[in-house]
């Protein structure tokens, strides 16, 4: 640390931190060397890693922020003019982008919880575009993170991906367990809407006993979608 000019601290917010922990464990010089010199030892690097931990997620999240900027630009012709928008031409120019930079993502933090919801946007992209084999794959890469929220998301996600390759019973199998574990990301009701309009095109009778009670939730959102799935149901 004593190489760096103070101007150079000041420049690199990560070696700023650091120097910070340093700069308090020489305050607390007197109190440490109580401890033991090994103690001392541990502790520097204790606050060291966790600097450094706080540090590495900072960058993660701005990887993924900068990929879903991405995903949720703009297709236009012309530039807006606010440089808060981000354009594309075509929609094509858009997904090619948003596949490039998430999958950055996904590969450069595979194991954390930036890689693993840039698994879960790039699972969706392939779904849009019919590609339910590399769609499959994603969702697959989002459990393995093991992550209870996120994986509710992806199960889900992947439910429908079964449903398209006529894999309705392994489909039904992960939302029930969603049903049975809801998480702060996908809650009881959402998971029992999706598993009514899962099963509506071939048991429209049980969906419709699914779905009937959400449209008076008081979460507006859930009533309005359980609204539509009724109505897109066949007439009794």
């Amino acid at each position: 640390m004593a190489r760096l000019s103070r101007k150079e601290l000041k420049s690199d917010k990560f070696a700023l931190e650091v120097q910070h922990s340093v700069e308090y464990v020489s305050q607390h010089r007197q109190q440490l060397i109580r401890w033991g010199g090994i103690g001392v030892a541990a502790v520097i690097l204790v606050v060291v890693f966790f600097v450094y931990r706080t540090h590495e997620r900072g960058v993660r999240q701005e990887a993924l922020r900068h990929a879903m900027q991405v995903q949720n630009a703009t297709v236009a012709q012309q530039p807006t003019g606010n440089p808060y928008i981000l354009t594309f031409p075509t929609e094509a120019d858009r997904v090619k982008a948003a596949t490039q930079a998430l999958g950055e993502v996904a590969t450069k933090y595979s194991g954390t919880e930036e890689g693993a919801l840039a698994e879960y946007f790039l699972g969706t992209n392939a779904a849009d575009v019919g590609n339910l084999s590399e769609a499959q794959k994603h969702f697959q890469k989002v459990l393995d993170y093991n992550d209870q929220n996120i994986d509710s998301m992806a199960k889900l996600a992947l439910a429908s991906v079964y449903a398209g390759e006529g894999k309705l019973a392994d489909g039904e199998k992960l939302i029930q367990s969603v049903i049975d574990h809801p998480t702060t990301l996908v809650s009881k009701d959402e998971a029992t809407l999706a598993l009514g309009q899962l099963i509506a095109p071939t048991d429209p009778q049980r969906a419709r006993k699914l779905i009937e009670p959400l449209r008076s939730s008081p979460r507006a959102a859930i009533s309005r979608a359980a609204i539509t799935a009724i109505g897109d149901l066949p007439q009794k």
